[in-house]
């Protein structure tokens, strides 16, 4: 008796301790998603376009005007939240005449504010819906890396795109916080789930998926589980890259140049 009862009390402090960590986890789980970076925005050969988006005044939106009729990007960064980060995609979209619109978070790079999955889709919208004035009028071509692939996937289901580029896509990323806490973030009510699966139907437009085969932060099944659920994407995983150095890799950059001169041919 004496010992059934210890084991009773062992097992009610273990749930104890587990809700407990669940609930210190859910109530900061935003941080998990937005670690953004206070980095201001620094990229040579950008200019800053203020842009009105809801519940704020406006997002310093960065652009580099292209040659007329060539594809414009709409980059959408990683969770680092600060463009400047990704100074070196972005040269490089720069260097091939292509006209560059990149998205700031609220709460990083600079940006006043906080940002929740809501806010940053509906920013999404609110930058998309003005690239006519921003743009010379050719193919828009959305570039996603990492919690970025979501907002392309989430656009490219509510407007029209010429072509989806999409770089260390989630499936779904309360997948990939469920394996690092080791709870169903996934079924847990008020958890941003960010779940890229629910577009698969809608999204039509050419895509490419590219995925390092070593990274760690969003294993490459999640590319691959994406790509298998929708019929126009094209999936190549990047030999020996992770999760942060695809940029650095030489058939990462030479796939995209090859997707942008697809889709925007006549």
């Amino acid at each position: 008796m004496i010992l059934r009862r210890g084991i009773l009390l062992l097992i009610g402090a273990a749930v104890l301790l587990y809700l407990g960590y669940a609930a210190l986890l859910y109530r900061n789980h935003a941080h998990f998603i937005y670690p953004f970076l206070p980095n201001q925005l620094k990229i040579p050969g950008f200019e800053s376009t203020r842009v009105a988006v809801p519940g704020a005044r406006s997002l310093p939106v960065q652009v580099s005007a292209g040659d007329a009729g060539t594809p414009t990007v709409l980059f959408l960064m990683g969770n680092v939240g600060a463009l400047e980060l990704f100074g070196a995609m972005l040269k490089h979209h720069q260097s091939k005449g292509r006209t560059v619109v990149a998205m700031p978070y609220r709460g990083g790079g600079g940006v006043p504010g906080s940002s929740s999955e809501d806010t940053l889709k509906r920013d999404a919208l609110a930058v998309f819906d003005t690239l006519p004035e921003l743009t010379s009028g050719g193919p828009i071509i959305l570039h996603g890396h990492s919690l970025g692939t979501g907002l392309a996937m989430y656009l490219a289901a509510n407007r029209s795109v010429d072509g989806i580029l999409l770089s260390a896509p989630f499936y779904r990323m309360c997948e990939v916080m469920a394996k690092a806490t080791r709870l169903p973030a996934c079924a847990m009510p008020g958890v941003q789930r960010w779940d890229s699966a629910v577009f698969t139907d809608a999204v039509t437009a050419p895509t490419l998926i590219l995925h390092g085969e070593l990274d760690k932060l969003i294993p490459i099944d999640h590319g691959q589980r994406l790509a298998r659920s929708m019929p126009t994407a094209d999936f190549f995983a990047i030999e020996g890259a992770g999760h942060t150095d695809l940029f650095k890799t030489p058939p990462y950059l030479e796939m995209i140049d090859q997707f942008f001169d697809r889709v925007s041919s006549p």
